[in-house]
């Protein structure tokens, strides 16, 4: 069933990493020290088991990590079995940093296949339940399907799901609670009152606009944080835990489009005074430990970041002693466990084997044949069919909605990033999980119309994702592809690299990564003909990127004439399904390569 040797109880924490720091020995007067430890998740993006749907195999990747919330149950068990096993200690917190309900096919199915508005609970609903989750905040991804299932999901939970700065549209007040008060009990001592604070990513004003906008808005991480965390003091709270769904440093992949940073969690710890450790998300990054001292107070925050899809779990550590009659940190600590030295826990997997098999039988489903396979492998460097076919369905469902339109005799273009280069859709048949392994967002169509001068400008921005490099190769993916930019210190994510093409005339043109960014797109022609500047076009995107995501020049305010919330995902299932058999020479709607000073180059995977 698994590839590793898997273990739990008593031996699973020293497998998955722990270390024992010994307990805060100093500040003589002020009576014993009692350690507090929480424990927090986060990105867990609708994974319950250790199962990639779309390879219909146990996940692996190449760092042999697991992943689901079968396994993170079993770290739970064992770190509250090991502080249970001292009687003086209080009993640890389980926190989560949201994007909860969205990224995997279990996810997607109980949500629009079987939506869990129709009775049935969501998986990760009972399975954080049954684990015994105190809190969790949410995440941006909450709001892909709409409110309603988010409102449902949210009732299904038996702990609260916070958001401080989530708010009405019409008064500002808080649309979701902002924090809750844990009272832990110490043997012999007054209990610990606890303040768990929520916050969320501003940026779902941008990236769900469709679900959210005249709804809810929602205000800047350090500018709510100010607010309430006096607030959840005032209620009573020896300690504040800020679970915050937003990365480590200071960044926003929108730009300037939105007044409060995407990334803030840092700028929290430091201006924010009265917060004693931060559960941080939204990244997907593996931080054990940070620690930030806070300008104002003078005081330490630990921070910590658990990865994503429950492949780490975050413990932290922080140790108490009473000062003035009142529980205060004295000392912080925390580290990841790895979830891939333990077993699943066989409750869990019990509790959800059913609506797990429902759904493999279902993206295993047959649909249609395909005549030749695509892969996306190569996809963020060469022209391939893999993405021609994402673009060809996006454009041929606009065109036919235009008809009858006054943009119906304009041309039509769509716009597709390589979001997963493990995909591919084989020759012969062809299944659910091929297919959504190819776009692996629940992105929704629309389509906006831009100039010519528009749609190089576009272009030149998603070429900003190469790194400048002369010659002709042949160069390793790595050293072209993802460059780092001022937006995305880290490297540009596949996902923020677009290529545009035409529906029933291609659209073609060079991208010369030895010029400076900005400089790069040359001989952009449609159907043989060079691009007027203002040439007007109708172009299909998705939902994340024409609100803003990434921030594209023009997309955004470009003037909106097909948006039908339909998801790009489902209207390829639809495609193959409806024309039985697919030939990918029909998709070729684009033809461009990448030069070195105008010399074609060679890159390999």
């Amino acid at each position: 069933m698994t590839r590793r040797t898997l273990i739990g109880g008593a031996s699973a924490l020293a497998a998955a990493g722990f270390t024992a720091v010994p307990a805060y020995a100093g500040g003589t007067g002020h009576g014993r020290s009692v350690r507090l430890s929480v424990m927090g998740t986060t990105d867990l993006h609708g994974n319950v088991f250790n199962w990639d749907y779309f390879k219909n195999a146990e996940y692996d990747d190449s760092a042999h990590n697991d992943i689901g919330l079968a396994k993170i149950s079993t770290l739970v068990t064992a770190v509250r079995d090991r502080i249970a096993a001292d009687r003086h200690a209080p009993r640890p917190l389980l926190l989560d940093a949201g994007d909860t309900i969205q990224g995997t096919p279990l996810a997607y199915y109980f949500a629009k296949i079987e939506p869990i508005t129709g009775g049935h609970i969501h998986p990760m609903a009972a399975a954080m339940n049954r684990i015994g989750y105190d809190a969790a905040a949410l995440g941006n991804h909450e709001f892909n399907y709409g409110i309603e299932l988010l409102r449902k999901f949210q009732r299904q939970l038996r702990f609260p799901l916070l958001g401080a700065n989530a708010q009405d549209w019409t008064t500002g007040l808080p649309a979701f609670p902002p924090y809750v008060l844990k009272r832990v009990h110490v043997p012999g001592e007054k209990p610990i009152t606890v303040g768990i604070l929520g916050l969320t990513n501003p940026g779902i004003a941008i990236w769900d606009k469709a679900n959210v906008e005249n709804k809810l808005k929602f205000g800047g991480i350090v500018e709510l944080a100010k607010v309430w965390v006096p607030r959840v003091r005032k209620a009573g709270a020896d300690i504040v835990i800020a679970s915050v769904h937003s990365g480590m440093d200071l960044s926003s992949s929108y730009g300037d489009a939105l007044p409060y940073p995407e990334n803030t969690s840092v700028l929290l710890a430091e201006t924010v005074p009265g917060i004693d450790a931060v559960l941080v998300g939204h990244a997907h990054l593996e931080i054990p430990e940070r620690l930030v001292t806070n300008k104002t107070s003078g005081e330490q925050v630990v921070l910590s970041e658990p990865l994503k899809w429950g492949m780490r779990l975050s413990l932290i550590d922080l140790d108490l002693q009473k000062v003035r009659g009142r529980w205060k940190v004295v000392s912080r600590h925390s580290q990841v466990l790895n979830a891939n030295t333990v077993g699943a826990d066989p409750r869990v997997v019990e509790l959800l084997q059913k609506d797990h098999e429902k759904v493999v039988s279902y993206v295993n489903s047959k649909i249609g044949t395909c005549t030749e396979a695509m892969s996306a492998a190569t996809a963020p460097w060469e022209d391939t069919a893999a993405l021609d076919f994402v673009n060809f369905i996006q454009a041929d469902a606009v065109s036919k909605a235009l008809v009858g339109t006054p943009q119906e005799s304009l041309p039509v273009l769509a716009i597709a990033a390589p979001f997963n280069r493990a995909a591919a859709i084989p020759a012969g048949d062809v299944s659910i999980r091929d297919v959504a392994g190819l776009y692996i967002f629940d992105n929704t169509l629309l389509a906006v119309t831009m100039t010519g001068a528009q749609v190089k400008a576009y272009l030149e921005f998603s070429a900003a994702y190469y790194k400048q490099v002369t010659g002709a190769g042949p160069f390793p993916s790595d050293q072209v592809t993802n460059a780092p930019t001022s937006t995305a210190p880290g490297g540009t994510p596949d996902y923020n690299y677009d290529v545009v093409g035409g529906r029933t005339k291609p659209l073609t043109y060079k991208i010369d990564i030895a010029k400076a960014v900005g400089a790069r797109i040359t001989d952009l022609s449609y159907d043989g003909v060079a691009v007027a500047a203002d040439q007007q076009f109708v172009v299909a995107v998705n939902n994340y990127r024409q609100s803003g995501g990434g921030n594209f020049p023009h997309v955004s305010t470009a003037p909106v004439v097909y948006n039908r919330q339909v998801e790009i995902r489902q209207l390829m299932i639809d495609y193959v399904t409806a024309t039985g058999s697919v030939d990918p020479n029909t998709f070729h709607t684009v033809d461009w390569s990448l030069t070195s000073n105008g010399t074609p180059i060679t890159v390999t995977s």
